[in-house]
């Protein structure tokens, strides 16, 4: 059972140090005044948010719940932990002052929207809103709708499996600094990538204390890793990894570009190996 819940506006519910209130002025034609909490806008807002949110459910995430932001997720395997779950929550934000925002918070369910994704019982899959978005384009015929592309696939990247190497057609056009080219190579690129988006994976979640295994993939220009949890005989994936190789990393030989995607997991999946084995 699942509890999303949203902080309403909350940028604005962290205090300034009354010395810092005037850096925040700005001129109307009232008179000039200054934010007394924090605004947005400002470079450090998201990470000042963020870390005050760590540290207030420091004893929560990863146990039973998520935060990004503004954005919380309270999970628990059953409706009375479900319960007691949510007092605990609740007992950390009262002390904050946190406000919540009724329009988008949704209590007791299954599953829902969460950082773009659909989470539910079953696991992790993605949104259909942002699978529809690549099905539907046509070919692209311009840079522009070639970087859109990208983003949506970058949107989805937790859950494509070598997303660098299907992308890479599609790098290699922008890069050029002469006129546009959709190739036969492009074509076949965003063909394979329409396919594998019409049975996109679901991504199961790990128990805590459970093994997990990490397989690793190279080839000359992108590196790839997908972390798995066993399931019998069955590895289900857990979270796809994969990285576009650039300059000096080209010319690594195929161990050293190994070792380079097993530190670019080790950093994504850190949280991973703290609660598993």
């Amino acid at each position: 059972m699942m509890s999303f819940l949203n902080a309403f506006q909350g940028y604005y519910q962290i205090f300034l140090e009354p010395q810092d209130q005037e850096k925040t002025s700005f001129i109307t034609k009232q008179g000039i005044f200054c934010y007394r909490v924090m605004p947005f806008g400002l470079k450090n807002a998201g990470a000042t948010y963020q870390r005050l949110l760590n540290k207030a459910f420091k004893y929560m995430i990863g146990r039973n719940i998520k935060v990004y932001i503004d954005d919380m997720l309270v999970k628990s395997h059953s409706r009375e932990s479900h319960i007691q779950d949510l007092r605990e929550c609740f007992d950390v934000i009262r002390p904050l002052g946190m406000k919540l925002n009724p329009s988008k918070c949704t209590f007791g369910v299954q599953g829902g929207k969460f950082l773009g994704y659909l989470i539910s019982c079953r696991g992790i899959e993605a949104n259909p809103e942002k699978i529809k978005a690549i099905q539907e384009m046509s070919p692209p015929t311009t840079k522009k709708e070639v970087q859109k592309l990208t983003e949506r696939m970058a949107a989805l990247s937790r859950l494509l499996s070598r997303g660098a190497e299907r992308g890479l057609p599609f790098f290699k056009t922008l890069r050029k600094a002469e006129s546009f080219s959709w190739n036969k190579e492009c074509q076949e690129a965003f063909d394979k990538l329409k396919e594998y988006l019409s049975k996109p994976p679901l991504l199961t979640k790990p128990q805590v204390g459970e093994m997990l295994y990490i397989y690793l993939s190279a080839s000359e220009e992108a590196v790839s890793a997908v972390l798995v949890r066993a399931e019998g005989r069955e590895h289900q994936p857990v979270y796809y990894i994969s990285k576009v190789l650039q300059g000096t990393e080209l010319k690594y030989p195929p161990i050293e570009k190994l070792a380079l995607v097993l530190v670019v997991a080790a950093r994504k999946l850190r949280p991973y190996f703290h609660l598993t084995k």
